[in-house]
């Protein structure tokens, strides 16, 4: 990409898209297109056409989603599939038909099977069951992953899909009713902090394993990947390292400095039982995460402390 490339980060007001921006902008790219959702509503397929057509932007970056933990995917299945498959087809068509040279499409790990191969390989999209949690989210992905190559087979455009693992950072989503488990750790065990309570309740067993990928990192990735990977095969963003859930709570509790206990609702569901991404189709490619998560996390915590109780 050309510095003086026109660029819109879809989604640039959510965690991955927010990342991807500042990404972009600190390694000069001046000309990043953004639009709020009252500005641009992408469940609006003539919205979306007529926005591409007046600006034609020769780089898309398809960050914008509906996400949430647990919760949320399995209370508003509807809401998830219905607004991620608008989102995503609107804005691949209309990209291809303005003339955008190329278009990265955020995925999910969500989208491998529940009992997937550890660490999960990209050969395994579609060799098994999903998450019953959050089966209507996977399945719009799968599908975005599937237009993208479908485009790139009948007309030739240049679509890749990125699989990022478990994402976290600043600007994350640390309300407890649809964020993921680790802000929502943060969350808890600060507020616990704060009113002095005896103990945090963690959901499941806290023996599902999952990895974390700070989304600084992530957005260093998209950038490099829009830079020097072309192929219709998916690619997966991570770490190559996972923790435990308790493991993760303890760490967590460490950072807040949280002295109380925790305790496990084994009546909540536990998910998948180990969310592991193979990352050496990465590697290879000349990309490694960096962020160690303790560091991360510390990072996301200051971040949570300084915009969400102001």
């Amino acid at each position: 990409m050309n510095k003086d490339a026109l660029i819109y980060v879809a989604g640039h007001r959510g965690l991955v898209g927010s990342g991807i921006s500042r990404a972009l902008r600190s390694r000069g790219f001046a000309n990043v297109l953004e639009r709020t959702r009252s500005e641009l509503d992408l469940t609006d397929s003539a919205a979306v056409s007529s926005f591409f057509e007046a600006n034609k932007p020769e780089y898309v970056f398809l960050a914008a989603a509906r996400v949430g933990g647990i919760k949320a995917n399995d209370a508003y299945p509807a809401d998830f599939i219905r607004d991620n498959l608008q989102i995503q087809t609107n804005v691949i068509d209309a990209a291809w038909r303005a003339g955008t040279r190329k278009l990265l499409f955020l995925g999910s790990s969500c989208i491998y099977p529940k009992y997937a191969p550890q660490p999960m390989t990209e050969h395994s999209l579609l060799t098994g069951q999903l998450e019953p949690t959050n089966e209507a989210y996977a399945i719009a992905k799968i599908a975005g992953i599937k237009m993208c190559q479908a485009y790139r087979r009948q007309y030739g455009f240049d679509a890749i899909s990125v699989m990022p693992t478990n994402l976290y950072g600043p600007g994350d989503n640390f309300d407890l009713n649809n964020s993921h488990v680790l802000p929502a750790l943060i969350r808890k065990f600060h507020e616990a902090k704060l009113s002095g309570a005896p103990a945090v309740t963690i959901w499941g067993t806290g023996e599902p394993r999952r990895e974390f990928l700070h989304v600084d990192d992530l957005a260093d990735a998209c950038v490099f990947l829009m830079e020097n990977y072309s192929s219709e095969e998916i690619i997966n963003v991570g770490v190559g390292r996972d923790i435990s859930i308790a493991e993760l709570a303890e760490l967590v509790r460490r950072v807040v400095d949280y002295e109380g206990e925790i305790v496990r609702d084994t009546s909540m569901p536990d998910g998948t039982p180990r969310k592991l991404m193979d990352v050496s189709r990465l590697n290879q490619a000349g990309w490694r995460a960096k962020i160690p998560l303790e560091a991360g996390i510390r990072d996301t915590y200051r971040w949570f402390v300084e915009n969400q109780l102001t």
